[in-house]
């Protein structure tokens, strides 16, 4: 599992320079059918990561730009009158592909998010009494900005549930950024410049063997631990629900794969958790006082609870 990882992470890397991290967690949250919403201001990448992904799997992409008059059907698609048969004909939308970049999904319209989401968690489009199922793997990379926020329709808490993931690519160090414009300078930045490395049938086996990552009892009380205390805190108004411990588990396993081990360490539910949990939870006025963020509150619940020790995870 390490050598499928390490061939797709080097593959990608050669359009990303400096974001493994990120790397990481979007391919944790692909082999377990996740979600992940980008929040970055733009020009880091964003829109590189989704497609250097789909080129290197030989799959599917689709990339749409949401505005206030993109419609329901832009996204899942409509039924037309074929003018020879004059029966209805399904029209694909951009959410019939295995990568759908949904750009700054918060300047589209609630009715047009709520399609969205919709597809997202029953990865299928119903229409006119029709399901259509979408293929597989189905990922959606959704991005908004945080720095302009006129004009936009912000995603209810509720929703932002949906996404397994939240994350925050950032700017790259100035090395990076060197090799970055090193690469624009010489074209090698572009997505045609790399090659497949497998196909959509890899990634399904690689998912299917995620699924057998072995989380231990210890781990899952470990999740249950950290879960139970952000309700419990005075810093935090809105806990984590049943939903986000299921996502944690997910994600950790998926991520303990993409490290190459077929079990999961506590480090492995670390590393992911303020990604899956920061957009599940709502800081009281205490905590907006005592934290910058949702992630340094998270963080600081994680220096509270135990982890298991070593022998409890062997």
């Amino acid at each position: 599992m390490a050598n499928k990882t390490e061939l797709l992470i080097n593959n990608i890397e050669k359009i990303i320079v400096g974001k493994r991290n990120s790397i990481e967690k979007v391919l944790a949250a692909m082999l377990c059918g996740g979600h992940v919403l980008i929040e970055d201001v733009p020009g880091v990448g964003k829109t590189k990561l989704v497609s250097a992904i789909a080129k290197s799997v030989d799959g599917r992409f689709n990339r749409i730009q949401l505005t206030p008059d993109i419609m329901p059907s832009d996204i899942v698609g409509f039924s037309m009158i074929d003018p020879e048969t004059r029966e209805l004909v399904y029209k694909q939308g951009a959410a019939m592909c295995n990568f759908m970049l949904a750009d700054e999904i918060n300047r589209a319209s609630p009715k047009s998010q709520s399609s969205l989401l919709e597809v997202m968690e029953e990865h299928q489009i119903s229409l006119d009494g029709k399901t259509f199922e979408l293929p597989s793997p189905f990922m959606v990379l959704a991005t908004q900005n945080p720095v302009e926020t006129y004009g936009t329709y912000h995603l209810p808490e509720a929703q932002m549930d949906r996404f397994l993931m939240k994350i925050s690519m950032g700017y790259p160090t100035m090395q990076e950024e060197l090799e970055i414009i090193e690469r624009a300078e010489s074209g090698a930045e572009e997505i045609a410049s790399i090659d497949s490395v497998m196909t959509i049938g890899d990634v399904n086996e690689m998912i299917a063997e995620a699924a057998k990552v072995n989380a231990v009892p210890a781990i899952k009380d470990y999740i249950i631990r950290l879960v139970t205390a952000t309700r419990n805190s005075d810093f935090i108004k809105l806990g984590v629900s049943p939903r986000g411990s299921i996502a944690l588990l997910k994600a950790s396993k998926a991520y303990a794969y993409v490290k190459g081990r077929s079990y999961v360490v506590p480090d492995d539910v670390k590393e992911v958790m303020t990604s899956v949990l920061a957009h599940r939870i709502i800081l009281s006025p205490k905590g907006k006082s005592a934290f910058a963020s949702n992630e340094e509150a998270l963080e600081n619940i994680a220096l509270t609870v135990e982890a298991p020790t070593e022998n409890g995870i062997s």
